[in-house]
């Protein structure tokens, strides 16, 4: 079973910007809310500040506008949207 450890958060490549450029555009206003992952996540955060927990609260992890984040299948966690968040996103 994934952990948060297992998320991915960098600044994008170039390549992986256009790329985002071509996925859909997912917007949240500011809330918290458990999440499972059935397939990998990639996404580009364009606005935002977001903090995904462990189900537990013992880890976390935080990233916003201009990171590019990449979730693993099968995770389960806590979204804690800060500011409201807006993403192009892509799932494998």
């Amino acid at each position: 079973m994934p952990t948060i450890k297992d998320i991915v958060v960098r600044k994008p490549t170039a390549a992986q910007m256009a790329e985002a450029k071509t996925w859909p555009i997912w917007e949240h206003a500011a809330e918290t809310f458990e999440w499972y992952y059935t397939q990998k996540e990639k996404c580009l955060i364009l606005e935002g500040l977001v903090s995904v927990r462990s189900m537990d609260g013992k880890e976390s992890v935080s990233f916003g506008a201009g990171d590019w984040v990449e979730f693993p299948n099968d995770l389960e966690c806590v979204w804690d949207i800060k500011e409201a968040v807006r993403k192009h996103y892509n799932f494998e």
